[in-house]
């Protein structure tokens, strides 16, 4: 398998991974814009943009967008996160160049027609509102909008019911007019596929856009520790903890990919080892890594019963100081260590997770990390290293829990992070 890198003379960077025998092809469309790169007015614009692009161009209807990629049993799909969007197709190798055709149209000629804006609308609301409705994904939002407040890494990738209101068409075709240029632009493809076929198509298609926009995210510089909570009538107490955490690009990144594992990342992993499988008391527990370009976050979610939420708190405090203060077991170490590497190496045995790799490789690092490397980096993490971070996510200061539950008495929040002073 190899990984080759092109540049077209307008900006437009092109990442290929040939995978001979893989019958199928994925290629995306990567724009290095996000929410975090929103104002408050447009907060939500570049999702309902994402969405808008499926919405019809002179050539293709929605419908015949959606028919054509069916018709040969395709997939073709976007996302938004906080610092990129992307728009990608996943064939049989062999109807690749109905993808690209159909990426390059809807990329290159949608419409924004009024109506359909209108009728979008409408789906974009019910998608904050099944958010809002979802405990276990609205304390997320309530969490970031709280840890960094005012801050566009805050800001809900969707937006909000105000927000997306009140978006006009004038302000999708400025949006892509700014933001959606070729210095931004990526173009990935894996599978069965060349680098040459790939970049005859997008030099065809993309070398007539110009311009540049130069990233203009404003950096993060301090978080707001402390508990955050909200009343809503439910079962449980959903509780999203955070603390330092490091950025996309921190040399410390693989002693917090080891030290995440450890914690909260599997069957196997403390948290839930002594929260669900000893004490009883969460069905669903887990930690993750939120990391962006320059700041990020050790977060950690928990549901559970309002009576024992100060002592799931208590055993999340406990875990981290006690790696703080030894570190992890020899066979603990090594074990987080193989589940690392082995979840990586299964996780990229498709042509769609091989294209989002080589994508956030040159999105972040503007070179391809080799997969070999990346193991051999997990391997070099010591102890020491371990223990170092585990230290700086033990202060107080750093430290940020959201709780979504009806707690019917006051000061449910009074002692919760007592186990970080």
């Amino acid at each position: 398998m190899s990984i080759r890198r092109s540049e077209l003379p307008n900006g437009l960077r092109i990442v290929t991974e040939q995978m001979p025998g893989v019958p199928s092809v994925t290629v995306g469309i990567w724009v290095e814009n996000g929410s975090r790169f929103e104002s408050p007015r447009q907060g939500g614009l570049s999702h309902f943009l994402e969405h808008m692009l499926f919405k019809g161009t002179p050539t293709r209807t929605a419908a015949q967008i959606a028919e054509e990629i069916d018709a040969v049993g395709g997939v073709l799909n976007a996302f938004t996160g906080k610092e990129y969007t992307c728009y990608y197709a996943r064939v049989l190798a062999e109807h690749a160049p109905i993808a690209t055709a159909i990426l390059s149209d809807i990329f290159l000629n949608s419409l924004f027609d009024e109506e359909e804006i209108e009728r979008e609308r409408s789906v974009v609301l019910q998608e904050i509102s099944q958010v809002d409705d979802t405990p276990d994904d609205y304390v997320h939002e309530l969490f970031n909008l709280r840890y960094w407040p005012g801050h566009p890494l805050s800001f809900p990738v969707c937006g909000t019911a105000e927000t997306v209101s009140a978006f006009q068409r004038q302000d999708f075709l400025e949006l892509v007019a700014t933001r959606y240029r070729p210095d931004r632009i990526l173009v990935t493809a894996a599978g069965d596929i060349t680098h040459e076929a790939v970049e005859e198509w997008v030099a065809r298609d993309f070398s007539g856009l110009e311009g540049r926009a130069p990233l203009d995210g404003r950096p993060v510089t301090s978080v707001r520790s402390g508990v955050y909570v909200e009343e809503k009538p439910l079962e449980q107490a959903h509780v999203a903890f955070g603390t330092y955490g490091v950025s996309q690009l921190a040399s410390e990144r693989y002693a917090a990919y080891v030290l995440n594992t450890a914690l909260g990342g599997g069957m196997s992993s403390r948290l839930f080892q002594e929260i669900r499988e000893k004490r009883g008391r969460a069905y669903t527990v887990h930690s993750y890594l939120s990391s962006f370009r320059d700041a990020g976050y050790l977060g950690i979610y928990v549901g559970t019963s309002p009576e024992w939420l100060q002592e799931v708190c208590d055993v999340i405090a406990t875990q981290l100081r006690a790696i703080a203060k030894d570190g992890l077991g020899g066979t603990e170490l090594e074990r987080a260590k193989n589940q690392l590497k082995g979840g990586m190496l299964l996780g990229l045995e498709t042509s769609d997770s091989r294209m989002s790799r080589i994508a956030k490789n040159e999105i972040y690092f503007r070179q391809d990390i080799p997969i070999a490397q990346v193991a051999t980096a997990i391997d070099a993490v010591t102890n020491e290293e371990i223990r170092a971070l585990a230290a700086r996510m033990s202060e107080g200061e750093s430290v940020g829990v959201a709780v979504l539950g009806d707690f019917k008495r006051s000061g449910v929040a009074d002692s919760l992070l007592g186990g970080f002073q």
